[in-house]
């Protein structure tokens, strides 16, 4: 009996990881589905990427500062 036993759990214990393999693959083929549409949704959206925006901001203070000093001068 011990070594039905045995058997069974370890019958168990493989089903139980095949089945977590299962799901992990779901999930990651789920979030890579996800993570396209979103991609998708806000390029139809034209909305900006962050570089770009980081880019811009730095830019922007750059002539803030550029025209501060100007107006100083002048």
């Amino acid at each position: 009996m011990t070594q039905t036993s045995n058997r069974v759990l370890d019958e168990l214990a493989k089903l139980m990881t095949d089945a977590a393999g299962v799901a992990r693959s779901v999930r990651d083929e789920a979030e890579v589905v996800f993570r396209s549409q979103a991609e998708r949704i806000l390029q139809d959206l034209d909305v900006v990427q962050r570089e770009d925006y980081e880019a811009l901001k730095e830019r922007v203070a750059d002539l803030e500062t550029r025209l501060a000093t100007l107006e100083a001068k002048g």
